[in-house]
């Protein structure tokens, strides 16, 4: 199996790409996640202000913490092409103002304000009595993902290597 991360890949999902890279069980490929290792309540105080709480923190199996560092992938896959929107996107949690640090200190303190990612365009749903775009089912394997056809070289060799 092969897990695709990239900096959007965030809180759950980095739980489970972790677990599964430190019981061996898959394949971490992409770039290092965002690193949101914790989990944290707002709970209003009633006079305009709020109070931050936070009540967990995200560790691996084998005891890696996930906060302000995220999950390295076993196989670093850069995206192909960016365009300026994208590099936006690329946000860790290490990057925000006063963010968690990770307990055993290896978070990179920045001091610069991140990037505000942009939001994201809705696709128009069919009016009523049109048909879907397609008749046909889509492709699911995209010609310009990168990533997406790197992991699928990496199953390839894999399937190769296990026959021999």
């Amino acid at each position: 199996m092969v897990v695709l991360v990239n900096s959007g890949s965030a809180s759950a999902s980095e739980i489970v790409a972790g677990a599964l890279q430190d019981h061996k069980r898959a394949v971490v490929m992409g770039t290092q996640t965002f690193g949101k290792g914790s989990v944290q309540t707002i709970l209003p105080l009633g006079n305009g202000t709020a109070i931050k709480l936070t009540t967990a923190r995200y560790f691996t199996p084998n005891g890696r913490s996930i906060q302000a560092k995220g999950i390295t992938p076993d196989i670093v896959v850069e995206e192909a092409t960016l365009t300026e929107a994208d590099a936006a996107l690329k946000v860790r949690e290490s990057d925000l103002q006063r963010h968690l640090s990770n307990p055993d200190g290896s978070a990179i303190e920045n001091k610069q304000p991140a990037p505000q990612p942009q939001s994201a365009i809705p696709v128009p749903a069919p009016k009523a009595g049109e048909k879907a775009a397609a008749e046909s089912p889509p492709d699911i394997v995209s010609k310009s993902d990168y990533q997406l056809n790197q992991a699928l070289n990496l199953l390839k060799g894999l399937q190769i290597l296990s026959k021999k």
